[in-house]
């Protein structure tokens, strides 16, 4: 199956060195186990291409016979780039996690222009897939990612990944060697329990410790090989991986590292984040790797981090006039334009329309990870999805959420994809009266999931110890008929929205159509920019008539009387 991601988009110009900015295209974050309120470990991710059809990949574990070769698709472009050879055993994979709770994900920094093109066959998408058949753990993730790359050359350019099990988050930043020469650069950290992360397109790990390998793993040559560039001439203390491979400038700043920062004020509102640093006026307020949090994050916390517009901050995509009158924070691209020969941005949130899926994968060590591991799945734009609980032990995916079903080109009614494009897509056109309605139904259905989740898991507990897979048949079916559920609702959402808000008008709940006026601040734009033709002339007062000359006054006259005869 081609997923194609078209991952650049015209941008400002960057400086000499680095590569063509990328469509900043996908945003991750990670949660150690001690920093939630039930200790499940938490990553997210949101798959963000204006080509990527949103869809719920499913592998089988399988037996391989000896001597089995597996074809290097390019997860971005269906390219193929190779063969090697397959593991005797490979896991299931649902989404992006695999049968042991397992889960990875991404996001492109692409980094400097001369380690473009390397020597390989092993693409990043590749990675994550292969690394989910074939690891149990976090570390093993790492262990074979990097090999993969050390045997077979890296195929792609940098990226950040969010690595996590049950137990640990890990961050693993990888970039290529450049045109011609094989292999990968990379640090990997761990993150310490109790702590939030995320990336955002943006590299991330800047100085690393040397020598602590129980948290930190990296390359043998990830210093020596910038020395070598002439990239880096410090001591190996003072070494930072993000600074030499892919050096901040204004739109990492401002399109990558500003969705970070609005996670970790959110997250840990006491920081005092203020938004210099993502705005470009302070570029010294780096943003630290994690952030420890006060308050411990639940499920439903995780998935309200992952729909954001900035709202209540200077960024917030609300407020300028290019939000028209229904407050819509979503900007068309391209992201830069000028206007009158000064150039400017528009803003870059963790909710965009782009989206072509996104999840929040929880994972929990004191289950079986059948039932453990939950990939709380959602297609299309965060703030508009649900996300709906695919259990780690499925066997197949719900039909609507399925591969194959539709594609980026093809609609389908039978597509959730397309279903909920259909609904976000109308609420664009009247935000902020539409997304309340959306938002209601969005509650209510991932409120019922949360609500029964914990008797769904005592049921699949009570079936998992005496026949395991009576326990995954249980769940495939729960999560089949939720994926079923929300799809069908979905589609009716749209149905009454059409109904509700057509031609402008805007029916009651007692079937009343009502037209209500636009805000008055709308007015006032209008009034500004187009008051001379479009005002109503105001009422001429008549002048008054002039008042009568006065009529001269009578002369009274005596009556005449006849002369006598």
């Amino acid at each position: 199956m081609i997923r194609s991601f078209s991952k650049f988009l015209p941008a400002l110009a960057l400086s000499t060195g680095l590569a063509a900015p990328t469509a900043l295209a996908c945003t991750s974050l990670l949660v150690t186990k001690g920093a939630s309120t039930d200790g499940s470990t938490f990553i997210t991710y949101s798959a963000d291409a204006h080509e990527l059809y949103g869809e719920l990949y499913y592998t089988p574990a399988r037996r391989n016979a000896a001597g089995a070769m597996r074809d290097i698709i390019e997860w971005d472009t269906g390219k193929a780039l190779g063969r090697i050879p397959e593991a005797p055993v490979t896991y299931s994979v649902v989404g992006n996690m695999n049968e042991h709770q397992l889960t990875i994900s991404e996001s492109t920094f692409t980094g400097r222009k001369e380690l473009e093109g390397p020597s390989g066959i092993i693409d990043y998408g590749s990675l994550i897939y292969i690394a989910l058949e074939r690891a149990k753990t976090a570390r093993e993730a790492i262990q074979v990612m990097t090999s993969l790359t050390a045997e077979h050359g890296y195929a792609s350019t940098g990226e950040s990944f969010s690595i996590a099990d049950p137990k640990e988050a890990w961050i693993l930043e990888m970039i290529g060697k450049g045109e011609g020469q094989k292999g990968s650069i990379w640090v990997a950290r761990r993150l310490p329990d109790g702590y939030l992360s995320a990336h955002a397109n943006q590299a991330r790990i800047r100085q690393f410790p040397l020598k602590d390998p129980e948290n930190t793993l990296y390359a043998p040559d990830v210093i020596s090989f910038a020395r070598e560039k002439g990239w880096f001439t410090g001591t190996d203390k003072d070494f930072s991986f993000a600074d030499t491979y892919h050096p901040l400038d204004f739109e990492g700043a401002r399109f990558a590292e500003a969705r970070v920062w609005s996670i970790f004020r959110r997250a840990v509102p006491s920081l005092g984040l203020g938004v210099e640093y993502v705005n470009g006026s302070d570029p010294s307020k780096r943003l630290p790797l994690w952030v420890k949090l006060e308050r411990k994050v639940s499920v439903q916390d995780v998935m309200a981090l992952m729909r954001d517009h900035f709202e209540g901050t200077e960024l917030d995509m609300t407020k300028d006039v290019g939000a028209g009158p229904y407050a819509v924070p979503y900007r068309w691209r391209p992201m830069t334009w000028d206007v009158d020969g000064k150039k400017y941005v528009h803003e870059r949130a963790i909710s965009t329309q782009q989206t072509g899926f996104s999840f929040v994968a929880q994972m929990r060590s004191w289950m079986p990870s059948p039932v453990g591991g939950v990939l709380w799945f959602g297609v299309d734009d965060t703030y508009t999805t649900v996300y709906t609980p695919m259990y780690a032990g499925i066997r197949r995916a719900p039909k609507n959420f399925a591969q194959g079903v539709a594609s980026r080109g093809q609609f389908s009614w039978d597509s959730s994809f397309w279903v909920f494009n259909w609904v976000s897509n109308q609420a664009y056109s009247r935000w902020s009266d539409m997304i309340v309605d959306v938002r209601k139904t969005q509650g209510e259905l991932e409120g019922q999931f949360l609500a029964d989740q914990a008797d769904i898991e005592k049921a699949a507990l009570e079936l998992y110890k005496t026949t395991p897979e009576q326990a995954r048949s249980y769940l495939t079916d729960y999560s089949l008929q939720q994926g079923e559920k929300v799809h069908a609702r979905w589609r009716r959402l749209g149905e009454q929205l059409l109904v509700k808000y057509i031609d402008g008008n805007v029916r009651d709940e007692t079937g009343k159509v009502n037209h209500p006026r636009y805000p008055d601040s709308w007015y006032r734009h209008i009034a500004q920019d187009a008051g001379a033709r479009l005002a109503i002339p105001a009422e001429k007062t008549p002048e008054p008539k002039p008042a009568p000359a006065p009529t001269p006054p009578v002369a009274e006259q005596k009556p005449t009387v006849a002369p006598p005869q």
